[in-house]
């Protein structure tokens, strides 16, 4: 991979294990806790889709609390919870590779952002409650105001650095968002963590790696 100027990092999944709330609290929910925290992720990534094909939007914060109400309803999880769940997810753990492997990215000199449909305030939480300040930036759909995979929340660090698409590395663990970016015109690579099968929309990235620290033999 070549001519590459910025390498780009979904957040959610991809370097903060979106789990870790749940499994803090596992001791309380008991052995659902995992179905729980899968049910609330995919609960949550849903409203994203139908709120941006519906046009009414919400901030990313608004839907992960809305998700989790739904989520605990279903799960038969003691509302009381709820705050305590929320609180969790503000400071998601990070990947045990993520630190390091950023770090020997940022001595490269490649440019380093994040690009989530969390909101500005939450993403800096998650960065500074992890000690991760190395990004140059930090982007959040709420500049556009639509979730990912919109054209438009992939235009936003092409027309911030003034690159060209195919200049840009962009990691996620989430297919959809591997195909949203590949789709854009992204060098896209599938963070497959968990060895799954890859989604049918009209892009299969040319690179897969098992977790981050893998990059540095590609790029």
């Amino acid at each position: 991979m070549t001519n590459i100027k910025a390498i780009i990092f979904d957040a959610y999944g991809t370097l903060f294990d979106v789990n870790s709330a749940a499994e803090k609290c596992k001791d309380e929910i008991g052995s659902k806790w995992e179905s729980f925290s899968n049910y609330w992720r995919t609960t949550q990534l849903e409203y994203t889709w139908l709120r941006s094909l519906m046009k009414r939007h919400k901030d990313f914060w608004k839907i992960t609390e809305d998700s989790l109400d739904k989520s605990m309803k279903v799960f038969n999880i003691n509302p009381n919870m709820k705050s305590q769940l929320l609180d969790l997810y503000k400071i998601l753990s990070p990947y045990p590779e993520v630190k390091e492997t950023l770090q020997l990215l940022k001595e490269k000199n490649y440019k380093l952002s994040i690009l989530s449909n969390g909101t500005t305030s939450h993403l800096h939480e998650l960065v500074s409650s992890n000690n991760l300040k190395i990004f140059d930036d930090i982007f959040s759909v709420e500049e556009v105001g639509i979730f990912k995979p919109d054209s438009k929340v992939y235009d936003i660090p092409v027309k911030k650095y003034k690159i060209e698409k195919h200049e840009v590395a962009f990691l996620s663990a989430n297919t959809w968002d591997v195909s949203g970016g590949g789709n854009y015109g992204y060098n896209a690579i599938w963070v497959n963590r968990n060895n799954i099968v890859f989604d049918n929309l009209d892009y299969f990235p040319e690179n897969q790696i098992n977790n981050l620290k893998d990059l540095l033999d590609i790029i």
